[in-house]
């Protein structure tokens, strides 16, 4: 292959990492996600590790670096993990995630127990009925399982919708209800 001929694209060495970059990069992230610190602490982390395996960049300044970052976005109010997690669980809830998915993705995502507790009671306060059994219909509505299957379909794919609802963190007599409802209404 000559030199104006293009093989497989190289990639290129990650940048150095500085405060100023870390800070660019965090703002460019939030700019496009929402996350929590320890989310956030994660991504920048990833950034100061290749520096340091390509550049042989202090891990420790690095990591100075960020956490500074990250408290300077916590006092200004970039950063909130209350409110990251309340928007985070109204969002899971509402596409039909159980209490126990909801807690798992937040979980992985770094935020602590007592913000995930807080935001979930925030979501029961704002739902009428149970939390779980309305999610449970949310997912079931979405995936068109149960009441929302066609009615010569509802019998043969019972088994199945029971697994999906299952799988998706909800119990057994919850999933029973919904699949075996007549229609979405009845289900109360």
């Amino acid at each position: 292959m000559t030199a104006d001929q293009k093989g497989p694209r190289e990639r290129r060495p990650p940048k150095r990492v500085t405060p100023q970059y870390l800070e660019n990069a965090a703002l460019h992230y939030l700019e496009r996600f929402a996350s929590s610190a320890a989310n956030l602490r994660r991504v920048l982390m990833r950034k100061v590790e290749r520096s340091a395996q390509a550049h042989g960049t202090d891990r420790e300044e690095g990591a100075g670096w960020v956490d500074a970052l990250l408290e300077r976005y916590r006092r200004s109010g970039l950063l909130d993990d209350a409110g990251y997690a309340r928007m985070k669980a109204e969002s899971l809830h509402r596409r039909g995630a159980s209490t126990r998915a909801i807690r798992e993705k937040l979980a992985a995502k770094g935020v602590g127990r007592d913000h995930v507790d807080q935001a979930l009671d925030r979501v029961e306060e704002d739902v009428e009925g149970d939390l779980d059994l309305t999610a449970a219909l949310a997912l079931a509505r979405r995936r068109r399982l149960g009441p929302y299957r066609l009615p010569e379909a509802r019998a043969a794919h019972r088994e199945k919708d029971l697994a999906a609802l299952g799988r998706a963190g909800f119990a057994y007599d919850i999933a029973r209800r919904v699949v075996d409802a007549a229609d979405p209404d009845s289900v109360e």
